[in-house]
């Protein structure tokens, strides 16, 4: 019966994106504006640039459809650009290549799409600081202000290197990843199992200098989407490397995500914001229930069954499969202090669409 309503669910998410598509053939969507999607083209180093066209490979896997194909191919040539432009590359280029180039080329087997992948994975090996033993995160105007920060949502990022070292079969790059997810381990997991967003190191020593509070609430609070990102990206790891540890820290984050669950099932942008105002953050459930169905393959049913919760609370709550707007999920939030919350981001319907694959066994795997 489960099996049965995921497939009617991941149906509905096929026909709509589909419809979607054709529409937006020539865009790369990060948000909606009156319900339509716009496009981010004119800003093709934006980190999220990658995850339509990973929606459109994920459902052309699924269900087929050339139409799908053509349009992530040509969002894939568009991303070309990044690469000559040195400040566009940062530590998000996991996000951007593994779900255009590496879902192209484990879908199609194609040469091109290959090449593009080794690309982006080496330009993310040359930001491993080699004192701290971690990944820098974004750039800088070049004053070298931001060379020792690094962030929790590289954890994501890391099979970027894992998959570079499989088809290389060179362990430089698995070899930095397992380094900065040591790092992470070690200076980004609280005792509590929450974690930090930004962590900065001195650069030329490696030291960790402290912290920095990032996209939640408050320095020290605990920015939900942050832990969905630690969830998931320990538990990738663990998968690539089969180094123990990081399935005990997997284990660790997700039992204090489903610890601070509200009883209403709708997670917030931070589990420590305020009463008021109050905001909810559907992608960081959409991201944590996709981890959790991965951690729940080496753990307890607990995980797929919170993770099942999650999802269909969304479905049945947070979704829109109307044309009456492009997006998908509802109630997405970038960040506590933004400007504006609970819209429309295209990497909630990207989770949202690979978890619901998962439960009806279509998923491409993408990490």
């Amino acid at each position: 019966m489960e099996e049965i309503y995921w497939q009617e669910v991941a149906g509905r998410i096929c026909r709509k994106t589909a419809a979607v598509a054709v529409e937006s053939a020539e865009k790369i969507p990060y948000s909606t504006q009156n319900g339509r999607f716009d496009d981010q083209t004119g800003n093709i180093s934006w980190w999220t640039n990658g995850f339509w066209a990973g929606q459109l490979w994920q459902l052309y896997g699924a269900f087929g459809g050339e139409n799908l194909r053509e349009i992530a191919e040509k969002i894939e040539g568009k991303l070309d650009r990044v690469f000559l432009d040195s400040g566009g590359m940062d530590h998000d280029s996991g996000f951007r290549w593994l779900m255009t180039a590496g879902a192209n080329w484990r879908l199609t087997g194609s040469e091109t799409a290959k090449n593009r992948l080794i690309l982006a994975a080496s330009d993310l090996a040359g930001r491993f600081n080699l004192a701290g033993n971690f990944i820098r995160a974004w750039n800088d105007s070049g004053d070298g202000s931001k060379a020792g920060w690094a962030i929790i949502d590289c954890m994501m990022n890391l099979p970027l290197l894992y998959i570079a070292a499989e088809i290389l079969r060179d362990p430089r790059f698995s070899q930095i990843a397992i380094a900065h997810a040591d790092t992470a381990m070690r200076a980004f997991v609280r005792p509590d199992g929450s974690v930090c967003h930004i962590v900065e190191f001195d650069p030329i020593t490696g030291k960790r200098l402290g912290s920095h509070g990032g996209q939640g609430y408050a320095h020290g609070s605990s920015w939900t989407r942050g832990q969905a990102w630690g969830l998931y990206g320990f538990t990738l790891s663990y998968i690539h490397s089969k180094k123990r540890e990081y399935l005990e820290t997997a284990l660790k984050i997700a039992d204090r995500f489903i610890e601070r669950i509200p009883e209403n099932g709708f997670i917030p942008v931070d589990f420590d914001q305020p009463p008021e105002p109050w905001y909810e953050d559907s992608t960081a459930a959409a991201i944590a229930a996709c981890g959790l169905l991965e951690l729940s393959k080496f753990s307890g049913e607990k995980y797929r069954e919170t993770a099942e919760m999650l999802l269909r609370n969304l479905v049945e709550n947070r979704c829109r499969f109307d044309l009456g707007c492009d997006n998908i999920l509802e109630k997405c939030t970038a960040a506590y202090h933004d400007s504006w919350h609970e819209g429309a981001i295209i990497y909630g319907d990207y989770f949202l669409t690979e978890a619901a694959l998962k439960l009806c066994g279509r998923e491409t795997f993408l990490w």
